[in-house]
Formats: C-alpha cells, structure tokens, sequence
C-alpha cells in the first residue's frame, strides 16, 4: 500500500511547478574578497552546494516555496537567510569573521532553524568531535555533551541518561524515525553504531508534543549521513585502535549525486577485548559489532523522497566478576546477541506556500540472550578439558546454544505534518503520528508476554515572530492500546501542552523559557514482566494498575555572546506524578533477589553552566568550563536511583592551520565528578574522582588526498575509579583505565 501512495503523489505531483534556481556570490565582511569552499544548505530540501574560487554559487531545481538557506565556513558566524522562491534575485552574502563554533540547523525541533533562533535549546554535536574525544562507541561519546550522561555495563552496552531520566523516558530517533528495540533493560544498550551518523541532537525536558510518549526526559534525535552534493561524488576509509580493550573500528563509505538521483553506504567492524583497569581486565566486557547503512533518494521539481536501510549485529558480553584474563574477543557467557534491522522511508510534496512531510519507518529487533546454564553439556569433560583451558572458556560452539530468553520486537510507525502556508507571523505544522507494535518470544524463559501496542497522535504547534521575541506554543492528544493474546488490555489517554518564549534582554544576551508537559505510558515490561532477567540478574514482576506517567517541567535559559566570550545558565525543575519504578520485595527466589514495579511521585531539579573565552588577539586559544547537577527525589523523600553525580569540566583547546596541516588542534582536559552521597535506598554511595584526557590532530595532504589523523588519551594517569552510573559498581568493578586511541581517515 505504501509504494501505491508513493506513485501517486509523484505522478499528481511532479509537474505541478517548473524548476528554480538561486544563485549568489559571497564575501569576507572585512576584507571583502570572495570566500571559496563556502557551504551552501537548505535542510527542508537536503540540498546544497559549495561557493567556487570566484566566491559563486548556483543551486538548481528548487521548488516554489519558503526556505532557510545556511551559509557557514569555519572562521566565519553562520548566517540563515529566508527566501521566498522563485526570485529572480542574485544573492549578495557577506560573512563575518569569528573564532566562535559554527552553529548548525536543528532537526530535532519541527521548524529546522539555527540553535540561535530557536525558542528551545538544543544541545548539537557532530560525531566527528565526538570521536576526537577517544570515545569508544556513540553512547561514550554522547557523555559528552552537557546534561547527558551514560548508564555502562562495561563498554559496549550503554543507555543515553538526560538530566537523571534514562530508559524509556528517553526517546531515540533514527533515520527520521522512533527506534524500539526492547530499550526497556536497564543493560539493554543504544543499539545504535556511530558510523554513517553525522550529529547528535538533544532535547532537555519533556518533547512529548512533538515526539509522544517515552519523550517524557528528551530525545535523542541521530542525524544520518547527508548525501553529496548534486554533481559530486565521494568516499572514505576509517580506522581507529583504542589501547585499553585491542580493539579497532573500521568502516569504509561513498556516497554520489546528480541532480535528481543520489545514494550512500557504508559499512563498519568493531571488535573489542575486555576493557583494561590498573589492577585487572574485566572479564567478559568484550564484544563486536558489524554495521552496515544505505541510502537512495529521489528529487525532482515539486517531489522529493529518500529510503534508508540499517542493519546491525551485535554480540556484547555481560561481566558479572572478574575472572580469567584475556585478550579474546569472543564473548564468554552469559552475552547477548542482537540484530536490529532499520527501514526509513521520508517524502515530502511541496505546493507553493506549503509542504507535506511523510515519515514511515519499520524496524525489526531480534535480541537473544544466553546464560551458562542453558546450554547443552559435552559428555566427555576430560577430553575437552584442555581445549576449555586454552581458549579461557572463550569458544562454545553457537550451534549448541539456546537462547535463554528471545525476543522479536516488530514495530511500524508513521509521522505525517503538513506545514501550513506561513500566515504574517505564524508557522504552523499540524500532524498525526502512530505506532504499530508486536512482540513474539521464542526462548526458553518469558519475561514479557507476547503482545500487541497501538499508538496514535495527533498535534499542532506554531512559531510565532514578533519583532523582539518569538514564541512557540503547541497542543497534543495520545492514545495507547496494549494488548496481550489473552485477550486482556490496557488504554491509556494523555493531552499535552508547550509553551516557549525567546528574547533578547539585552545586547548580546538571550533569554528562553519553557514550560512543557510530558507523559509517559508503562510499557509492557512495566506491566507485565513475570520471569528472571539474565542480564539483571534478578526476578521482575510487573504491575498491571500502573498509570501513565505525567510530568511538567519549567527550564530557563540565559546565553551570551560576543565574539570573544559565551556563556549560558541554563536551569530546570520537573515534576513527575506517578514515577514508574522497581522496588526489592524481600523475597528470594532460587538465589535470586525479586523486584517489582512500583509508583510514587518525584521532582527532578538542577541544570548546566558553562562558558568559553577565547582572548583577542590570541583567537587560536580556546578556555571551556561546565558544571553540570541534578537531584532527584521522591514524594517519600527517599532519593532517585542513577542520578549522576555533580560534574565540573575543564577544557583547553588550541586551533591553527599551517602549510603542512590543516584544521589542526590540541586539547587538554580535566573532568571532575563529586562524591554522590544522595542515594536511593539500597544504593551504594560513590567517590568522587578527577580524570584527564588529552588529545592532538588535523588533516594532511597525502597523494593529492586528504589524511586526517586524530590521538587521544583518556583517563591518562590510569585512575582507579567506579563510575555511579556503571552498573557494575555493586560489585566493586573499576571503570576503564589509561586508553590511547589512534584514528586514520583517508578521503578516496
């Protein structure tokens, strides 16, 4: 039925309008010379170009419509330019020098502005930052954006953690599209690889009006790998080592594009032994992973559409005490094995004042789980005795393994918005969103039985322009339908509301507030769990009365910036009636501690401070300072579990270009977390720590081709720590120690 839709709109729309061009030339506001290598993008379209040596620029077949162009090139402000096509106009852009970072379009809010244009703040980094920073996988690196941190069962599993909210009080996108793979365990991890990811966006506080249910914390929106620019072609090869676990990632890219066809991939192998501390290796924090990502697209006057396709395997080991020491990289039992499959489809019909966005998305997780004592013996123990003991118990054939516990989790979703023509002031987007959701099991234990969710919503928001400030409001209504194939089920109802303001209160200084309420559904692990979780190690028991969660949360802002300093305060407070939790009962089953979901109300409350200076005239020296706190209590006055502990980070940072090098820099930085002594009953209290890091790179010509090379060392005096959030803190395991990471990035 989809594929009839899509042939539809194409043959009704694609001779509607003729083709349009926009072209221009820029320059450099001091010097006044043309500026080449400029970047030239409209995100509504995914279109763009580069300004040639004479500072020009032409970008062909554009539909009739409202646009925001972005002109940006390191060194110079970003600027957004609003143009209302066709024009007959040539563009005469001049950009302003500055040491400040480029700002970037955000995707994650529905009216794709620059972050300084928008009434909500949006946290963005690109993937490539993140990786200078010896970040091992994409949920390492996010850690390091402000406000979010990251629930680790060693290295290769780990959950995104925003304000103190994790689970599925965040929700990730992916490819445009919610991604559901069974993220309800506290040791399921991201699941996602940070080749073919471009940037990271992230939304502090409740984004149910634009997202619906689980946006209750924020959203963790991925944006994918853009397609090259109409005419060009190009590719990449990729190779990182990181010290602390001998292992690499690898990947290899290319992606081309003429003006109406366009397509990527790429494809990537991690393999990582258990992680090194100062006193030992952690047994069985070893894993791997293969990724591999595609992408076609189609444009052509009033019609544009892309599919994406991701497939990912990975096989994480699950430590439980340090054991045997090895350098293998084949997981020991109990490990998980899990292969997640992501198809995106993402169409947009343009009319002259107006757009229709269609969004459809499938994705398929098949995740098993086994344990040492499901899995079939061997009757001759002496003869394979000396096998086991060579290979550290590394190597049990997959052929006699079952799993213990197996899921297939088959979700559909959509996201339709038709963005109204804009009406004196307004933007307005209007849309229905909804969810189609089965799980089947297959193991030989149930944790949750197989069932059936329905999703469905309907919103409307608008941005509002005055000449000092702008507002955006929204209303949303949600329903959920979860049904088991007995036949019993729950409904669930919520109506939410946003409300944002942003103004400049003085020269250079900005002020947002927003005020947005959230909710939350229980799902189906919160309702219905019944079994023993081996990557818990505990028995859940669900709740079938639990009620949807409801949250309000209040966040201000205050930023400023001139072109030597920035600084931002940004402060919140949310309210949580019915906050979903698992509870000890006290009772023992089989050596096994039994835990059940539980309600009470709680408030969460903190925010990030930061600030940069970079000195006139030493413009290549970067100083970068953050204070990050949250607190979070029940009504009963017992704390929340997995709060991060208070974090103050340090950053000095030098920039500069010579003949031989290109984009190069060097940092050094220092990350001091607190003693967390606001604990949750039963929870162990954590010492404070200090950690440095250090890194050094930049781009090389070599044969004609460009080289980047990248080294970072974390944890570089080798500290003995225990993160709060490590889920293996209870017995006592280190974090990571020392890790040297060296990455190679050739462009073919």
């Amino acid at each position: 039925m989809k594929y009839y839709i899509y042939l539809m709109l194409f043959f009704v729309f694609v001779n509607m309008e003729g083709q349009n061009t926009i072209q221009g030339i820029i320059t450099d506001a001091e010097t006044n010379k043309t500026l080449e290598l400029v970047n030239i993008y409209i995100s509504e379209l995914e279109k763009g170009t580069a300004s040639n040596q004479e500072g020009k620029f032409t970008i062909n077949n554009i539909p009739s419509g409202n646009y925001s162009i972005l002109f940006s090139m390191i060194g110079y402000e970003n600027q957004s330019l609003k143009l209302k096509i066709p024009t007959e106009e040539t563009l005469n852009i001049v950009l302003n020098p500055t040491a400040i970072e480029m700002e970037s379009i955000i995707i994650s809010t529905p009216f794709h502005k620059l972050q300084s244009e928008n009434v909500m703040k949006v946290e963005h980094e690109t993937i490539k930052e993140l990786r200078t920073q010896g970040a091992i996988t994409l949920a390492d690196g996010i850690s390091n954006v402000a406000g979010v941190e990251n629930i680790s069962t060693g290295v290769g599993i780990g959950k995104p953690v925003i304000r103190g909210l994790s689970s599925n009080r965040v929700l990730v996108y992916a490819q445009g599209v919610r991604l559901e793979n069974q993220q309800f365990g506290g040791e399921h991890g991201l699941g996602v690889n940070d080749a073919g990811i471009e940037s990271i966006e992230v939304i502090k506080g409740p984004a149910s009006l634009l997202y619906g249910s689980d946006a209750i914390g924020g959203v963790l929106y991925l944006n994918p790998e853009r397609f090259a620019y109409a005419g060009t072609s190009e590719g990449d090869v990729r190779a990182m080592y990181f010290s602390s676990t001998e292992g690499f990632n690898t990947s290899a890219g290319y992606r081309a594009s003429d003006e109406r066809f366009k397509f990527l991939f790429r494809g990537s192998v991690a393999e990582h032994s258990d992680y090194d501390t100062k006193a030992y290796r952690v047994t069985n924090t070893r894993f791997n992973e293969k990724d591999f990502k595609a992408g076609v697209g189609y444009q052509v006057n009033t019609f544009k559409t892309e599919f994406r396709y991701n497939v990912n395997n990975s096989k994480l080991g699950i430590p439980e005490e340090v054991e045997e020491q090895s350098l293998n990289k084949t997981p020991l039992l109990p490990f998980q094995d899990i292969t997640n499959h992501v198809f995106s489809s993402k169409s947009t019909v343009f009319f002259n004042d107006s757009k229709l966005n269609v969004n459809l998305g499938y994705i398929y997780n098949d995740r098993k789980e086994f344990d040492d004592h499901h899995h079939d013996e061997h009757d001759d123990h002496d003869d394979d005795e000396e096998e086991e003991e060579d290979d550290d118990h590394d190597h049990e054939d997959e052929t006699d393994l079952h799993p213990e516990l197996q899921m297939k989790l088959k979700t559909a979703n959509y996201n339709i918005q038709y963005h109204l023509p804009e009406f004196g002031k307004f933007e307005i987007i209007a849309g229905v969103q909804g969810m189609y959701q089965r799980n089947t099991n297959y193991g030989e234990e149930q944790l949750i039985p197989d069932a059936v969710t329905f999703d469905t919503g309907i919103f409307a928001t608008s941005h509002i322009h005055f000449e000092t400030f702008d507002i955006q409001i929204g209303g949303r209504f949600d329903k959920r339908h979860i049904e088991n194939l007995e036949g019993k089920y729950r409904k669930f109802n919520s109506v939410n509301g946003a409300f944002g303001v942003k103004t400049n209160i003085a020269k250079n200084l900005t002020a947002r507030v927003n005020l947005a309420t959230g909710f939350r559904a229980p799902n189906l692990a919160e309702l219905a769990s019944n079994g023993f979780h081996s990557g818990a190690n505990r028995i859940e028991i669900g709740n079938p009365d639990l009620n949807n969660e409801e949250n309000f949360q209040t966040d201000v802002t205050l930023e400023y910036k001139n072109k030597h300093l920035e600084f931002f305060i940004n402060g919140f407070l949310n309210q949580i009636n019915k906050y979903i939790y698992l509870s000890p009962t006290g009772e023992v089953i089989n050596d096994r501690p039994v835990y059940q979901y539980a309600q009470n109300n709680a408030h969460l409350y903190g925010g990030e401070f930061g600030f940069h200076l970079h000195p006139h005239p030493l413009d290549w020296l970067h100083y970068e300072n953050s204070f990050e706190t949250v607190t979070g209590i029940q009504e009963n006055k017992d704390y929340l579990p997995l709060i991060p502990a208070n974090t103050v980070k340090n950053t000095i940072r030098v920039e500069f270009d010579r003949n031989w090098i290109d984009k190069g820099y060097a940092f050094i930085k220092a990350q001091s977390t607190f003693n967390m002594t606001n604990v949750a009953p039963n929870e162990l209290e954590t010492s404070g720590y200090t950690l440095w890091s250090a890194g050094l790179g930049g781009t090389f010509n070599l044969f004609n081709r460009e080289l980047t090379v990248t080294i970072a060392g974390t944890n570089l005096t080798d500290k003995t720590y225990i993160s709060h959030l490590s889920r293996l803190r209870p017995d006592g395991i280190f974090n990571m120690g020392r890790n040297i990471n060296i990455g190679l990035t050739y462009s073919l």
